[in-house]
């Protein structure tokens, strides 16, 4: 490299007329300012060795854009102002290019260009600045120093030494040109500064430039501060955890983190989970990964993969296929019940003949203490399977089947999902008691969520809102237990298969207590089986003189009052064990409480016996009828609904129609009013199962006959006098076997319907099939004495 050095002082008297002129594209030099610059090319490197050989001087002037190849430079292409500078140091390096340190001297404009030399040249008028100085440039140029100072403050690439050099300038044109130099501006932007001439308007874009820059600097300083911030406490924390994963691995433990993850990890692997959730579940992994354990949703996040990871996706307990040893089983369970337990020996025998069959929606119904929950319970011993139970009663939002959305604090899978995981199966024999009364309001209807449970056709990808992916349910045996079947949804009774458990007779009371329920209780009040002893006539006198109930739920509870008796006399010494007979009951138990009041009720005319059906099984129903003087008129009481109040105007209307059939007088309605009262005011009764007994008990009253003794009926009747079949028969025949009824008169129709009966209730009772109401009244009223 060869160096050309200046003299040692520089003087220029004036600057010539024309000057070579070197364009700029990227480069800017303001007057009296230094500036290195770099050039190359032919033309500009013979510019400047012409000017080093004479005077130094050249002119520097923006291009407004570059000019096309090979065409020639036009004073349109350039800005008009330029900058006259002298060549204070030159050096030529080995790849022919220049480099220069320059210093302004003054503004020029260009007049025109000059031909005649390889490189621009042009003619020139030489702009000098004017000496001014008053009270608003004084102004504007210590404002100009104290922006100035806060750039230089501000900026970290700006020595301190230009605010001590700026507050040296006296010249306010030097002043803005220096300071316009410096600041951080566009090439276009310097260009306006030094076309300006005038000083004072110089000054005021120069200020609002450099407005501009602190403005954006303060911002940047403001945000570096908060940036710093943040990294000073991540990097403090990044410190700490290092320092405590070093001292965790010198001590040969682990982070708790990350083998927390490793552990979700591993267990999903090892639960092989269908594609839908795996999915799921290593999404969640991930955001779990990523979030520090102290965040609550951390939390939210590791107890849906303990659920998802917990619930049995392939798990089934293996079915026991031994038809005889599941039938053994139900025996040794339960006494009775023989269409449940048919039921499910069926579905046992199809599941060993066709292993992927799917499960039943079984729905016992029948009135309390029938033995529905604990059946249940004796299926899944028969099956080999777990068992679950959960109760519907009184649950009235949705989400308790179908779970919460993990959006909401405290979420958890519904009572389905977590029955399920309870069972560590997929194939548990699943009771969901009291389906009957579930409610609603304004958090959903559980019972319309239930719709999809027990469809067999839908829950083998029942969705679960907390876990959000599909389930299979379609191994699971639902069964469900209800009083009654009227208050359950159509749409859900529709998806159920029910199976009838109407009641017991006296007869299966009986051998059930003496299997089930004596054992049970002498266990539970401390005593051993040769301390205690009941004879059949003893429990026969209990369940009639102190229970009135289908179930055998009240039974358990009397015997238990008596082992308590006894329990109590064998502690206190008076006596070592106890034989119970039937004369020993009013000592533990009080007076009888249940008197067959059947006899005494109908022994008087207007006065008939009826069978009534009720949520808790059969009862009787006495129908009163009596007639006093008036005009036509007819009362009903007993709190009767409207169907039953219809069947007796229609009784009567039937009365009256064939009164001389009857033996009645046509006229007997036209001085009297009659009254039918049903006793259990208390109770709302209604139904068309009572019209053959109001017509009996209104026949009964004008005749002056009596209805026959121990005789009980139920039908439905026209005004034609036909007699129509009614529901309920099997119950209404328990309760009136459990009352000593001995003839019972039915509708033909109903014939069909005592099959369900046990063989020895129809056989202690004479049954009467009737198709006509006249038929009824041959077979109900005494004949009048002779």
């Amino acid at each position: 490299m060869t160096e050309t050095d200046p003299h040692e002082e520089l003087k220029i008297a004036r600057l010539p007329d024309v000057l070579p002129v070197l364009p700029l594209e990227n480069a800017f030099v303001f007057p009296k300012m230094v500036f290195p610059l770099e050039v190359s090319g032919k033309p500009s490197t013979t510019l400047i060795d012409e000017a080093m050989a004479g005077d130094r001087l050249i002119g520097l002037a923006l291009l407004k854009e570059k000019p096309e190849e090979k065409a020639p430079p036009r004073k349109e292409d350039f800005y008009n102002i330029g900058t006259s500078v002298v060549v204070l140091r030159m050096a030529k390096t080995a790849d022919n290019k220049s480099q220069l340190l320059l210093q302004g001297i003054n503004r020029f404009r260009i007049i025109e260009f000059v031909e005649g030399k390889p490189y621009l040249r042009a003619r020139v008028e030489n702009i000098e600045d004017p000496q001014v100085k008053d009270i608003e440039i004084e102004a504007m140029m210590a404002n100009l120093f104290g922006l100035f100072d806060r750039i230089v403050r501000l900026s970290p690439f700006l020595p301190q030494e230009f605010g001590v050099m700026a507050k040296s300038i006296a010249e306010a044109g030097v002043l803005a040109d220096l300071i316009a130099s410096v600041i951080n501006a566009t090439i276009e932007e310097k260009q306006k500064i030094l076309d300006i001439l005038d000083v004072k308007e110089r000054l005021r874009e120069v200020t609002r430039l450099v407005n501009h820059q602190v403005e954006i600097l303060e911002l940047g300083s403001k945000i570096q501060s908060q940036v710093k911030d943040d990294m000073d406490k991540s990097q403090r924390e990044y410190y700490l955890r290092q320092q405590l994963s070093a001292i965790r691995k010198e001590l040969g433990e682990t982070d708790e983190e990350k083998v927390e993850v490793e552990e979700y990890r591993a267990k999903i692997e090892q639960k092989n989970l269908p594609e839908e959730a795996k999915k799921e579940a290593d999404r969640e992994l991930a955001r779990l990964s990523r979030m520090h354990p102290s965040s609550a949703e951390y939390t939210v996040s590791s107890t849906y993969l303990d659920w998802i990871t917990a619930l049995p996706w392939h798990e089934s307990t293996k079915d026991n296929l031994d038809i005889r040893k599941a039938r053994r089983v139900l025996d040794e369970d339960h006494y009775g019940l023989e269409k449940a337990k048919k039921r499910t020996l069926e579905y046992l025998a199809v599941r060993k003949l066709k292993p992927d069959t799917k499960g039943p929606i079984l729905c016992f119904a029948g009135p309390p203490g029938t033995g529905k929950t604990s059946l249940g319970h004796s299926i899944g011993r028969a099956l080999g399977r777990k068992f679950i139970r959960i109760s519907l009663g009184g649950i009235r939002d949705e989400a308790e089947i179908r779970g919460h959305r993990r959006t909401y604090v405290g979420a958890l899978p519904g009572r389905i999902i977590q029955g399920i995981r309870r069972a560590e199966s997929n194939n548990p024999v699943f009771m969901l008691d009291e389906i009957d009364k579930v409610g609603t309001d304004f958090r959903g209807d559980p019972s319309a969520a239930l719709l999809e449970v027990l469809d067999p056709e839908q829950n083998f990808s029942f969705v679960d809102h907390y876990l959000d992916v599909s389930f299979d349910l379609s191994h699971v045996m639902f069964i469900t237990t209800a009083n009654i079947m009227e208050t359950i949804p159509p749409a859900l009774r529709d998806r159920l298969e029910v199976i009838e458990l109407p009641g017991y007779t006296i007869d299966e009371k009986i051998r059930i207590a003496q299997r089930y329920l004596i054992p049970r209780q002498t266990e539970a009040n401390g005593l051993k089986p040769e301390q205690i002893s009941f004879t059949k006539s003893t429990i026969g006198g209990i369940i009639t003189g102190y229970t009135r109930e289908a179930g055998v739920r009240n039974l358990e509870r009397e015997l238990a009052s008596v082992c308590r008796g006894v329990a109590t006399q064998i502690a206190e010494g008076i006596i070592e064990k106890a034989a119970i007979k039937a004369r020993d009951l009013h000592r533990f138990l009080g007076p009888v409480r249940i008197t067959s009041e059947a006899a005494a009720r109908t022994a008087k005319p207007g006065v008939v016996m009826g069978l009534a059906w009720t949520p808790t099984g059969g009862d009787l129903l006495f129908i009163e009828a009596t007639a006093m003087p008036g005009k036509k008129g007819l009362t009903l009481t007993g709190q009767l609904g409207d169907v039953m109040k219809e069947s007796a105007s229609a009784a009567l209307s039937f009365i009256r129609a064939n009164a001389d059939e009857l033996g009645i007088a046509r006229d007997f309605f036209e001085e009297v009013d009659i009254h039918i009262h049903v006793p259990s005011g208390a109770i709302p009764k209604d139904g068309p199962s009572a019209g053959v007994t109001m017509l009996t008990a209104l026949t009964s009253l004008l005749t002056n006959r009596t209805a026959k003794k121990d005789l009980a009926m139920t039908g439905e009747i026209t005004l034609r006098g036909l007699v129509l079949p009614v529901g309920g028969i099997k119950e209404k025949v328990l309760a009136a076997h459990r009352a000593g009824v001995k003839t019972i008169i039915l509708p033909r129709w109903n014939k069909k319907d005592l099959e369900d009966v046990p063989a020895k209730v129809k056989k202690e009772i004479t049954f009467h099939f009737v198709d006509e109401m006249l038929e009824v009244l041959r077979l109900a009223i005494e004949k009048t004495p002779e």
